[in-house]
Parts: structure tokens; sequence; C-alpha cells
């Protein structure tokens, strides 16, 4: 596969463009991506899905200069798909050989299961959750992939969209309750077993509602891929949203890009929501782009990473460590570490994954300066582990890095994300855990060194001396008084 890889998705809304970036057979990171509002699809529902002079040329422009920017980014692979409009369009492969003649782009006319696929395949490799049906909300169908356990089991796709929906009813003023008749009734082609407590939105749409969400919510972290939002506290609003006028929209703060279609995309995806009995709601920041992306990286592995792989972790790796075998040796000691103190710490087993991983970050900041290395290591941490973390995932590590080297945390450091993390007294103890490994691990470490709890002394046992072990374990900040022993 190519280094650097643009995949375009050409919507009946807008017009999108990624630039992925390989590190390693399975790191890989964002980038470049940019949107045009195209609006391919105006005027089509009017035309028999006729795709229109106006929106053409628009889309021809658009894309000409998308090419312009992936062979600027040095991308040796171009990778473009079509999906609703297009492929519903009687003058579909008119289109395809314009785009071909004048942007020399080669497009792929996807149906409607095909953008399911790439949707589920996004979500399922690069959300926090692994159970849970995808509603991929476009402008002229939307998409659900039912996941169980990671893998895919089922996929359909609906005639519903946010600016099929708007041309037919919103536009004309028609009663609320047309609108619903006609979305009930593609919801009743959806299979019975499409149901689940948990969705996974995708795309524009569910995007805008999820910042709504944050605002309303007064919520600490500005990352839409990840967040949740229960469905039943945050029914109110979207309800509000629907029956709103396109001025009272600024009110919730809704874009003016997405004003237009905000309404109907809501009222689809509430109807949605009932119909799967949904409880929960994760916004995904990624979709068909990143499906395809993924469905050629993962072509030889079943389009799912491999166990214990997370393409964020490996692109941080091997962009800022790419030669340490440090990394691999604190995880280890945290891990060693976090099992020989568990009689103090009492701590659940879930949270050593946070653990091990900021012990392989914890040195990352070093590239950039090793003065600060922390806040840097943090920095990065924080907006960089941008797939398969929840937000409270990336919170934890981010602190551990931070405070690596360091004091340990105290309460007036997550005063403001403290709703969304674990008492402090655990982050304590994980981030003295942590720096008792990063110390550990100073200069070699010999082989054979083990650790024993002993009363409320835990004792370290190694071969040779380790004097600047024990001058700098001296200095840490302990959680709870106990006894540190060099035997």
């Amino acid at each position: 596969m190519a280094k650097i890889t643009t995949i375009i998705d050409i919507g009946s809304n807008s017009v999108r463009m990624a630039i992925f970036k390989k590190t390693s057979q399975f790191g890989f990171y964002l980038l470049y991506e940019i949107k045009s509002k195209v609006r391919i699809s105006q005027g089509t529902y009017e035309h028999k899905g006729v795709l229109q002079k106006a929106p053409l040329k628009r889309a021809l422009r658009a894309l000409s200069d998308f090419k312009d920017i992936a062979e600027k980014y040095k991308s040796r692979k171009i990778l473009c798909v079509a999906t609703s409009a297009v492929r519903d369009a009687p003058n579909s492969k008119e289109f395809v050989a314009l785009v071909k003649e004048q942007c020399g782009l080669q497009v792929k006319v996807i149906d409607g299961k095909k953008e399911a696929f790439y949707g589920g395949v996004a979500c399922a490799n690069l959300l926090h959750h692994r159970n849970g049906i995808t509603i991929d909300i476009g402008g002229g169908s939307t998409e659900c992939a039912l996941i169980e356990n990671g893998k895919i089991k089922d996929l359909v796709s609906v005639n519903l969209g946010t600016i099929r929906l708007k041309e037919l009813f919103f536009d004309k003023n028609l009663d609320l309750n047309l609108a619903r008749e006609f979305i009930q009734k593609e919801l009743t082609k959806l299979p019975p077993h499409f149901k689940t407590s948990c969705v996974f939105g995708v795309g524009g749409t569910i995007r805008s509602l999820a910042k709504v969400g944050m605002f309303q919510n007064n919520y600490p972290i500005d990352v839409i891929h990840g967040y949740e939002m229960d469905v039943k506290s945050n029914w109110h609003w979207m309800q509000q949203i629907i029956r709103s006028s396109e001025s009272q929209l600024a009110e919730f703060g809704i874009s003016e890009d997405r004003k237009d279609s905000i309404r109907s995309g809501t009222l689809i995806f509430t109807m949605f929501l009932e119909h799967f009995k949904a409880h929960t709601i994760v916004a995904s920041g990624v979709g068909v782009r990143e499906g395809v992306f993924l469905s050629d990286m993962l072509r030889s592995h079943n389009h799912s990473f491999p166990k214990g792989i997370n393409p964020s972790i490996l692109s941080l790796l091997d962009r800022f460590l790419p030669h340490s075998k440090h990394s691999q040796e604190v995880k280890k000691e945290c891990a060693k570490l976090f099992e020989a103190l568990q009689p103090l710490h009492r701590i659940h087993e879930k949270y050593l994954y946070h653990l091990k991983i900021a012990g392989q970050l914890s040195s990352i900041g070093k590239v950039l300066n090793f003065y600060n290395a922390h806040k840097h290591g943090a920095y990065l941490s924080l907006h960089s582990l941008s797939y398969g973390f929840s937000h409270q995932d990336r919170a934890i590590i981010c602190l551990l890095v931070q405070f690596s080297h360091k004091k340990i945390p105290k309460d007036s450091n997550i005063a403001h994300i403290s709703a969304i993390m674990p008492p402090i007294l655990t982050l304590q103890w994980l981030s003295f855990i942590l720096g008792l490994a990063e110390t550990m691990c100073l200069a070699r470490l010999p082989k054979g060194t083990h650790y024993h709890l002993k009363h409320k002394t835990l004792q370290i046992h190694s071969p040779s001396d380790t004097y600047l072990c024990q001058e700098i374990t001296a200095k840490l900040n302990k959680p709870a008084p106990f006894e540190i022993e060099f035997v």
C-alpha cells in the first residue's frame, strides 16, 4: 500500500477528501482533510434523480482542486467513491466520464450496502465500543452496519437523507407528520434484528448534534470522536431543533452550512434511535473515507486490526520513538509494579490498560524538547490518541504522561474534568507506579529484577547495583505511607 493515500468521497451534500499517511504496517494518521459543499444532489429529487448542470460544474471544479492538493502532498494513491446522489442518477455514467476526462480521477460508484460496509469498517476499528449499530445519515440515504464484537454482522441502506427530506418536505413547509410517515415507511424495511442499546452516529448531522450536546452539557473536552450522549437526557433539545425555524437554530450553535439540513437530519436520526431502542449515542468522527482507507490497508486481515494493535499508539511511537526499546521496558515494569503493589493500591485491573499505554508514551515529548518533555508528551497523547479510545481513556493517559517524573497529581489538576475521571487516589497511585517504572528503566535494567511486597515494604530485588535508581526513588512522592527497600 502507498505510504500516502488520498480518499475522496462524493456525497449528496458535500465532496470530502482525506489524506492519510502510514507510519508502519498498521500505524497511520490523518495528514490533511478538506470538504466542499457542492450539493451535487441539488434539484435531483424534482427531476427524477438527474444530476443538474450547476451542481455538476461545482463538483468538477472541486474535484480538480482536490486532485491538485493530493499531488501537492505527494499522494501515490487516490481512491474516489461516489454515493447516493450519483448512484441514483440516470446520468451517473456521464458524470463519471467527465470526472475522468476533466480531473484525471477514476470514480467508483458504490451501492448502499458497500457504503454501509465502509462506515462499519471505520467504526468497528476506530471507536472504543465493539458492539452497536452505525447510523450514517447522508444527503440522499442512510446506511447502517450491525457490529458485534468488533465484526460487521449485517448491512442495510435506505433512501432517507437530509437533502432528500429537505427538498421533499421542509422546503415546501409541509406538515412534519408527512415527513415522519415517509421515514417510518423506510424504517419498516430494516431487518428486525437491528436493535441495540448503543448507536454510532456517523456524518455531519450527528457531528453537529454532538457539538450541541457538548454545549448543553457543559462538556470539558472539545473532541467529537468518541463523545457519548445519553438519549433520554438529550431528547428534548433534539426535538426542539426539529421544530425550530432556521433563524432559531443559531441559539443551539448550529453552523451556517448545516442550518438548512440539520432539522431534516435530526428528524431522521431521532426516529432511527426510537426504532433501534437505543440508550446511548457515540459520536464518530470517522466514516466512509476512513472505511475506504482501512479496507485497502487491512484487505489481507479481514478488514480488522490484529488483536492488541492500535493505529494511534503505533503512529506516535513510529514518529516520536522510532528506535527506542525504552518504552516497552517501562510498559513491562509498570505491569510488574502494578501487580506487586496490588494489596496496597487495590485499583481495578482495568486501569492497568491506561498505565501500560502511558508507560509506552511517557518519553514521546523528548523529541520536541527535553525540557518540559512531560508537557509535550501529554499534549501529543491527548490530541493524537484519536482512534480506539474513550474520552476518559485519553484524559487518564494524558494526565499520567503529564506527571511523568513529576509530583503526583492533585484534585486541582483534574477539577475541570473530574466528572469523567476516576478518584484522585487512583490517579495518584497510577502516577507513582509510572514514575517508579521509569526510574527502574533509567539505565540498563538488570535481568532478573523483580518486586515483592512484604507487609508494607516494597522490596526491589536486583542482581546488580542500582545507585541512581535508589537516589531518584527516594525523591518520589508516594500516594500512601509505605517503604521501598532495595535488596
